[in-house]
């Protein structure tokens, strides 16, 4: 396996930092520990825990109203379990905002180990926003491109994280 096969950490908080982000609203879990301290380490970044994923949605609206800049992070099962709020805050009020979305079950190879996979691209079809796949620091241009363009649409825009935050446990 090369250095280029996972998404690092720190490549992430670089692309927050890149964009401006000021809060990372979360529910937080076993998977992300070492990405974690890194977002507790770095004082640029608020972090908001949430107690459920629908009110990541809720939670990022009321900030970006307010003239802060966040970004959710979230499982592919906490975001299809969050559809309701994620149609009336972050699509019915226009909100920039980019889903850091852990694709759980997802393969390369096409045969997923878990359904969440199978129904998270449907998923986010069912409510046009755009998506895209990250799996290492190679593709971290991507998630420059979910930023600029949730700006540019006023919407939510999703990277869908292939590597299911491996790399963020060190």
């Amino acid at each position: 396996m090369t250095e280029q096969a996972q998404l690092s950490p720190e490549v992430v908080i670089a692309e927050l930092k890149k964009h401006g982000v000021t809060h990372v609203v979360w529910l937080p879990d076993s998977e992300t520990n070492f990405l974690y301290l890194l977002m507790k380490a770095e004082p640029t970044l608020t972090l908001v825990p949430v107690s459920r994923e629908g009110l990541a949605f809720s939670t990022a609206a009321g900030l970006s109203v307010g003239g802060a800049k966040p970004v959710i992070l979230i499982q592919n099962t906490g975001l299809m379990e969050s559809g309701d709020s994620l149609r009336g805050w972050a699509l019915g009020l226009n909100i920039p905002v980019v889903l850091m979305v852990g694709y759980r079950g997802w393969t390369r190879h096409g045969k997923n180990s878990d359904t969440a996979a199978t129904y998270t691209e449907p998923f986010l079809n069912a409510f046009h926003i755009k998506y895209y796949l990250v799996e290492h620091d190679g593709d971290a241009p991507r998630i420059s491109w979910a930023f600029e363009e949730a700006e540019q649409t006023k919407r939510p825009v999703a990277v869908l994280v292939g590597d299911e935050y491996h790399g963020f446990n060190r």
